[in-house]
């Protein structure tokens, strides 16, 4: 679990492509205090497994699924990627719940200034926006943003300076693609709601007259 808040900038040293997988060395200092084996961290919000780690590096398998549902797969040596240790009890969560579990890759759709403000406007796939709510939250390349705005086809979110400088959404350009995950609570929702309007299966030998008979109506 993780919240959002970038811990620090790495840089790719290295990557090694399998037939439908990636193993990726990323040069770090901040979050490879404490680390151990098996540790998550999240790149670019992936929650991904340390394998191995030297003292300003670790390196990370990536699986085929994950580089089908994320920009990692877009990566090359020298490539800068958010990094984030996964949360530890007792801390305060300072944005909001985030698993590391990307849902798809948006593009950057226009970059405008506002005094110290930098607004994104970002078209995610149509299948997500209806988990996006506006003032509700949302983690992008994983950074914890909230949504200002909900549009037709996009959306729009604004950086201060600090979380401009402290993440690579700096630089980002129109037409980059970002990771995004959306809001979990939005998810759980809906599968509440689906659920509980799914018919009875054909083959269930429960229908409203049995019910009916044994005094559930």
């Amino acid at each position: 679990m993780f919240t959002g808040l970038v811990e620090e900038i790495g840089q790719v040293m290295g990557i090694k492509n399998g037939e439908n997988s990636s193993k990726i060395t990323i040069s770090s200092r901040k979050v490879l205090e404490e680390v151990k084996l098996g540790d998550s961290i999240a790149v670019n919000g992936a929650c991904l497994t340390v394998t191995s780690f030297t003292g300003n590096s670790f390196t990370v398998d990536v699986m085929a699924e994950t580089l089908r549902k994320s920009n990692l797969k877009l990566l090359k040596r020298n490539s800068s990627v958010n990094l984030e240790r996964a949360v530890m009890i007792g801390e305060r969560l300072g944005g909001h719940i985030v698993t590391g579990h990307i849902d798809g890759i948006c593009k950057v759709k226009d970059i405008k200034k506002e005094d110290i403000a930098t607004w994104l406007i970002i078209k995610p796939p149509l299948e997500l926006l209806k988990y996006m709510v506006s003032k509700g939250s949302i983690s992008l390349d994983g950074v914890s943003l909230t949504i200002a705005e909900v549009y037709e086809d996009c959306i729009s979110v604004s950086l201060i300076p600090h979380t401009k400088a402290q993440t690579i959404l700096q630089y980002k350009s129109v037409g980059d693609e970002i990771n995004v995950e959306c809001d979990l609570i939005g998810k759980y929702i809906e599968n509440f709601i689906l659920r509980r309007e799914k018919k009875p299966s054909k083959n269930s030998n429960i229908t409203e007259e049995l019910l009916k008979e044994n005094g559930f109506f």
